[in-house]
């Protein structure tokens, strides 16, 4: 089950007219599944492409379209709806309605909503690319955006028109992680985190090469935290299948050495270095040109150690705050605190191996100076926000600008 954020119980979901309203059926899902209740309101135009029968039987709720028999006894339906709800989200929102948010209109049930509510409000765009670039439509985006609402996408890709462009609404995965962050308290606002994440693979042969189990998961649930957290996050990834997080800029690598590169290229002026990627600590001494033939005499391949990137980057002179990860198998507390002091960094994160590669939930064990402090078995997701918040807890203050003379 996906927990929500914190104090997320209850959204309200509005549809516009738009193929992209049958998107909004795998949204509820997601909400439901965990654990949100789902007021859904639906236009006319909306009704066109989805019924509000199928929105029903997804969220349980019943599904309102009618301003004047809005479900409410007192006759104020298109206030009291919004009333206890922690946002109301338009997916998908078409031009024609972004236009009546943007001037103030309130001829409906959900423009109604919009005008008189007492939460967030956000707003995933749909429709064809020469809609969403027109001015008139650009204009109203801007203004709305000026207003506080937030703008969800969109993104770009094929259109239900045959066209290909900007204008197409974001997936319901996307949306959903945006709302979800939307929630999220903004610790590392201003922030620039590095995050290195999943196995690296080292080449033996062009076919064959030493790796390991990670899945990359601990390391994505970081870089999707800590955008939540506000954070300008870049990821760079050894080998997985992971979608990238939204919001964060990915950059693929396969071996230690091209993990090394990437971060070095990128360390500079970041705040917050998350050193989680499982990197190997010895690479083949000779990749062998063609494949190695199997035969019946033993093999024996050359090792040597990988460089060190968390210890590399610890000891910079302009060393942003360093957080290493330690995976170990037996006397996992002793060997996490003899590699932090060897790195010189003031943080590390302990866990057995055992109980987290290739796992959704993980237990770990955070070690500073002032001592061990132990974290229960969590989803790692919910872990990561967990982390963020302690290691933005341990950040040392932004320097404050030098006044002017």
């Amino acid at each position: 089950m996906i927990t929500p954020a914190p104090s997320l119980t209850r959204i309200v979901l509005g549809l516009t007219g738009g193929i992209a309203a049958y998107k909004a059926c795998e949204l509820v899902r997601l909400f439901v599944k965990a654990g949100v209740r789902v007021d859904v309101v639906m236009t006319a135009g909306a009704c066109r492409f989805v019924t509000p029968m199928t929105l029903q039987a997804l969220s349980g709720r019943p599904v309102l379209t009618d301003l004047w028999t809005s479900g409410a006894d007192n006759g104020m339906g298109h206030i009291d709806l919004s009333r206890g709800a922690d946002a109301i989200v338009i997916a998908p929102a078409s031009a024609d309605f972004l236009a009546k948010l943007a001037q103030g209109h309130a001829d409906d049930l959900l423009s109604t909503l919009c005008a008189a509510r007492a939460c967030p409000l956000l707003v995933a765009p749909a429709m064809n690319r020469q809609m969403w670039g027109n001015a008139a439509n650009q204009r109203n985006v801007a203004r709305l955006a000026a207003d506080g609402v937030a703008i969800l996408g969109p993104g770009s890709g094929d259109q239900a028109c045959g066209e290909t462009g900007d204008g197409r609404m974001l997936e319901a995965e996307e949306i959903f992680a945006a709302v979800i962050a939307s929630r999220q308290p903004r610790l590392l606002a201003g922030r620039r985190v590095l995050v290195t994440a999943g196995p690296t693979f080292e080449r033996i042969d062009p076919v064959r090469g030493i790796t390991n189990s990670s899945s990359g998961r601990m390391g994505y649930a970081l870089a999707q935290a800590a955008v939540e957290a506000g954070a300008a996050v870049t990821l760079v990834s050894g080998p997985t299948a992971l979608p990238t997080p939204p919001g964060a800029v990915r950059v693929d690598v396969e071996s230690a050495a091209e993990m090394h590169a990437a971060v070095m290229a990128r360390i500079a002026g970041a705040d917050l270095f998350l050193a989680v990627a499982a990197v190997a600590d010895y690479t083949p001494a000779r990749v062998a040109e063609r494949k190695i033939k199997k035969s019946g005499a033993p093999l024996a391949i050359e090792l040597e150690p990988t460089i060190d990137i968390l210890g590399t980057v610890a000891a910079r002179a302009d060393a942003p705050y360093c957080v290493g990860f330690a995976a170990e198998s037996h006397d996992v507390l002793q060997h996490a605190d003899d590699k932090r002091r060897r790195k010189g960094i003031p943080l590390i994160i302990a866990n057995r191996v055992q109980d987290a590669l290739g796992r959704v939930d993980n237990e770990v064990t955070l070690l500073d100076d002032a001592g061990t402090h132990p974290l229960p078995r969590m989803d790692k997701l919910d872990l990561a926000r967990r982390l963020v918040a302690e290691i933005a807890a341990r950040l040392p203050r932004p320097a404050s600008p030098r006044s002017r003379p």
